[in-house]
């Protein structure tokens, strides 16, 4: 049933799940101030680049196809063998699991410790489910390079004890580590038929699908049981209904198969729960329904507590799904989507999930045949889809999206979109009521490739058709999106209009270009939306085609911080470019290109601008003067720069002879500051302030080192320049 779409419209958007036709220390990344939004989780996550090692640190990046801009935070640490990274457990635990990648075809482990005693267990790292090649869908480059590794620790580890991983005979970079306090097995249920009744092998070096479809038959009306083990399925389970499919925990029971249940229909009455099931699948084949579940488990059925790895798709759902509840599962490294509703489903309800690592849209709904109608996904974490969105719904009537956290989409996709694209026939257009309420989206939204512009962290979308139905957006969180918040766009380019939004209870935290992206005619409706630290404007507003029509901005008060317009339709804005007067708060260095006379080993330019003081610029040893050059994309009267080095007490106290020039053309520089001793101290947090004159306006900053007393070289951690004084 699996074909290949390709597509070649001019302005082709989110890689959108359809294609699967086609084919600091954080509790699951959710800031604190917004813990409604996102799953309630049984782990706690520490995020690599905020622990302790000898390992290097990477990123932030945004860049497609780069190792950094895929990682959760866009950050992680590279290992070298010998090297490790040491993290402090954040709350009671007795297991882990590691986001970690390979280098391409090589394999290895990590030794594991437990306050400093190596553990006899390792674990296993390899790049076999890692550099994911989808050339057939425009814009794609190599991807899905992380993986997930998972341990019991053997030991209860508790609040404040230390748990360090260490590269073993290969590089790896580690990202995150989830820490999780294992229920025990359960016990199996009275009346349960076993599997291993029914002859399955719980050593994983037997054939077990016999005795699997066995239990199944024998079990109608009744429960199979999956003891502690692992399982080898060599082929799909169809006629699968009236049935209850069990196993002991998702730590537990593991049944190691691609293709674990496929029918076309089924009675329902399925339940499916507490088990592990672990794929092979190494690349995405979309022919090929290499799925967990692929087509339908019928009426009033469920899915919980499963752990879903190695995959094409998690739940590829198509025919009856009606009030099917999908809830407490972790979807973890699908090569395309986490689950895709595919037309006719009805009440279907989708919560508290944990998803990481998707290599397309992590949840979407797809109305083909049918209209997906009255279901929803809320309450649900997603992190680092690689090739499309957090979160699409492709049509569809009366759908609503509540209270999910969607982290650090990349390349093809936006947090959250909301989307009449096709891609194939009969589909049935978003109509009635769609309510997108009470979501949290974090560095989400991407540069298309196809577009050469960005997608807005959520986006509303009248691909091949106009918006008609009601689309609500309220109570929205978006922080540091790289580029907009809001987008309004016909991604065909077909002109269609995107009509009847309304967004309210707004909030926007450091955008990197705008607000409001809209580039299709229609309207929408804003109320109490507010912006603060925004890159370039408020407001882009240039539909396409030219001459398609206006959109309109209706203001019905409360907004604030986002009153300006992008004046010039003939070209993008790019992080930080100020149209016509950016945040004064904000950095104006931050993430511009940067240059420099020369530099040591891997402490290049771009390492002074990165957001990061924990990494450096250093220039060549022995050869002063030396100097850094920013920049910051349009002229500015910049008033302030503040120079730092590395906080850590590691770095000595230390005066740099510096000397400031600026130009606003990159030829002819001139003298801002001459020459002058600044003194760094990591007693004062290794951090000089510069003052600059009124007046200075400039796009290009040169930092001129002549004298270093600590080192003989030009180094920064970090260069910040400052509209205000």
């Amino acid at each position: 049933m699996h074909r290949s779409i390709a597509r070649h419209l001019r302005r082709t958007p989110a890689v959108g799940a359809a294609v699967a036709l086609a084919a600091g220390m954080l509790v699951a990344v959710a800031p604190a101030a917004h813990a409604a939004a996102g799953a309630t989780l049984p782990f706690t996550s520490v995020e690599a680049e905020s622990a302790a090692g000898n390992g290097t640190k990477i990123g932030p990046d945004y860049s497609q196809g780069s190792l950094a801009s895929e990682a959760s935070g866009r950050q992680a640490v590279r290992l070298s063998p010998g090297q490790r990274v040491e993290f402090t457990v954040p709350r009671a635990a007795d297991a882990v699991n590691v986001a970690y990648s390979v280098p391409d075809g090589q394999s290895g482990a990590l030794n594991v410790y437990v306050n400093g005693t190596k553990l006899a267990k390792t674990l296993p790292v390899t790049s076999r489910y890692s550099y994911i090649d989808t050339g057939w869908i425009p814009g794609a480059r190599t991807h899905h390079f992380f993986d997930d590794t998972r341990m019991l620790l053997g030991q209860d580890v508790q609040a404040g004890d230390k748990v360090a991983v260490e590269a073993a005979g290969v590089q790896v970079t580690v990202d995150v580590a989830d820490f999780e306090q294992v229920a025990p097995a359960a016990d199996r249920p009275a009346g349960s038929v076993s599997v291993v009744s029914k002859g399955a092998d719980p050593s994983g070096t037997g054939d077990s699908t016999q005795a699997f479809r066995d239990a199944v038959a024998a079990a109608q009306g009744g429960t199979v049981w999956i003891p502690p083990g692992d399982y080898r399925i060599t082929s799909s389970l169809s006629g699968v209904q009236n049935v209850t499919l069990q196993g002991a925990g998702s730590w537990y029971s593991v049944v190691h198969t691609s293709r674990f249940i496929d029918q076309s229909g089924s009675a329902g009455g399925v339940r499916i729960k507490d088990f592990a099931v672990v794929g092979e699948v190494t690349e995405r084949v979309d022919s090929s329904p290499d799925n967990f579940v692929n087509g339908s488990l019928g009426p009033n059925s469920s899915v919980s507590g499963m752990w879903i790895q190695h995959l094409k798709v998690g739940l590829w759902l198509t025919g009856d799904n009606d009030n099917l509840v999908v809830e407490n599962n972790r979807i973890l490294d699908t090569t395309a989507d986490g689950l895709n509703l595919n037309g006719t489903a009805k009440g279907v309800r989708v919560r508290n999930n944990f998803l990481r690592n998707q290599g397309d849209d992590s949840l979407a709904m797809w109305s083909l045949y049918s209209p997906d109608t009255g279901s929803s996904f809320e309450n649900n974490t997603i992190s680092q889809p690689n090739l499309a969105n957090g979160i699409a719904i492709y049509g569809g009537t009366d759908i609503t999206v509540r209270n999910n956290l969607v982290s650090d989409t990349n390349a093809l996709g936006s947090g959250i979109a909301i989307s009449n694209q096709k891609f194939l026939d009969p589909f049935h257009p978003l109509a009635g009521t769609i309510t997108v309420d009470g979501n949290t989206l974090v560095r989400t939204g991407a540069m298309n490739p196809n577009w050469n512009h960005p997608m807005g962290a959520l986006r509303v979308d009248s691909y091949d058709s106009a918006i008609d139905a009601t689309v609500h957006i309220t109570n929205t969180t978006i922080t540091d999106s790289p580029y907009s918040a809001f987008e309004f766009v016909s991604g065909g380019g077909q002109g269609h209009p995107v009509r009847n939004v309304d967004v309210t209870g707004a909030t926007v935290r450091n955008t990197g270009t705008v607000v409001v992206q809209a580039e299709a005619q229609g309207a929408a409706t804003f109320k109490n939306v507010t912006a603060d630290q925004v890159g370039a404007a408020g407001v882009y507003n240039c539909p396409y085609p030219a001459n398609s029509g206006s959109f309109t901005l209706t203001d019905a008060g409360g907004n604030s911080g986002w009153s300006s317009t992008w004046s010039d339709c003939s070209s993008w804005p790019q992080p930080g470019q100020g149209n016509p007067e950016p945040d004064p708060r904000r950095n104006l260095a931050k993430g511009r290109p940067a240059t420099a006379t020369g530099s040591q080993d891997v402490y290049t330019p771009g390492k002074a601008v990165d957001g990061d003081a924990n990494s450096y610029w250093e220039s060549a040893n022995n050869a002063f003067p030396q100097s850094l050059t920013v920049d910051l994309g349009s002229s500015y009267a910049v008033r302030r720069l503040v120079l730092k080095l590395p906080p850590s007490t590691a770095w000595g106290a230390r005066t740099q002879t510096v000397t400031v020039l600026g130009s606003t053309d990159g030829s002819g520089y001139a003298t801002v500051v001459g020459p002058q001793g600044y003194r760094f101290d990591p007693a004062t947090g290794n951090t000089a302030t510069v003052a600059l004159p009124g007046g200075t306006s400039l796009r290009y900053l040169r930092l001129t080192v002549s004298a270093n007393t600590g080192w003989p070289a030009g180094q920064f951690g970090e260069v910040e320049a400052y509209l205000a004084s």
